[in-house]
């Protein structure tokens, strides 16, 4: 097993910045339905994995409708528009000095897999990174086995490697897969909830670069 040091990096929220596009998509369902809509504060104290869950904390009601047509009336408004969302500004920044530095870059998404690679590409970083990984379906349920696949198809040497997200889901996921985890809170969650993991927490991307424990 190489014993490189490794980043794998999430995608929504930590690299692109798809934050506020998400809580305009998610309005149009809660309007649609009459539900109170979110503002950035709200949605960053709320949101979260299984997305399902996240759904009914806003208000959605699955005894009146299945599941999957919100879901899919979200990721058909997703897909539409998320071409149209850039990256965090200094993404390039980091994943240029981390290329530098030597480390191997990789990427484990909620997205589903023939849109995360369409989204890299077009946000033209698809080079920084030796694997992509994405799940099968719209549901966002979990990155867990995914991230078991990862680690085994490139031999990662899960105790040189860091999973650097923007949701408490990013630390389970690193929790499980028995890699050290870096939160940043310039995405989806609020700062607040992600030092509940008591895990290392940056206000922004661009503090990596001058992170001492790596």
């Amino acid at each position: 097993m190489k014993m490189t040091k490794a980043i794998i990096w999430d995608w929504n929220g930590t690299l692109l910045n798809d934050l506020d596009f998400c809580i305009s998509t998610i309005n149009i369902l809660l309007k649609r339905r009459e539900l109170p809509l979110l503002n950035r504060n709200s949605y960053k104290e709320v949101f979260s994995f299984p997305v399902k869950e996240y759904y009914k904390a806003i208000g959605f009601d699955f005894k009146k409708e299945d599941f999957s047509i919100p879901a899919k009336e979200f990721i058909d408004l997703y897909d539409g528009g998320v071409g149209s969302c850039g990256l965090h500004p200094s993404a390039i920044d980091v994943l240029e000095y981390f290329r530098n530095q030597g480390f191997r870059q990789f990427v484990l998404s909620a997205m589903k897999q023939n849109m995360l690679e369409k989204t890299l590409q077009q946000n033209k970083i698809f080079h920084f990174f030796e694997g992509v990984a994405g799940l099968n379906d719209h549901y966002a349920v979990s990155k867990i086995e995914r991230g078991k696949e990862l680690i085994q198809q490139y031999q990662i040497n899960v105790e040189s490697s860091w999973i650097v997200g923007d949701t408490t889901h990013d630390f389970e996921v690193a929790e499980q897969l028995g890699i050290k985890c870096i939160l940043v809170a310039d995405g989806h969650q609020s700062v607040q909830r992600l030092k509940g993991t008591n895990m290392p927490v940056m206000e922004k991307l661009l503090e990596l670069k001058s992170w001492q424990e790596f």
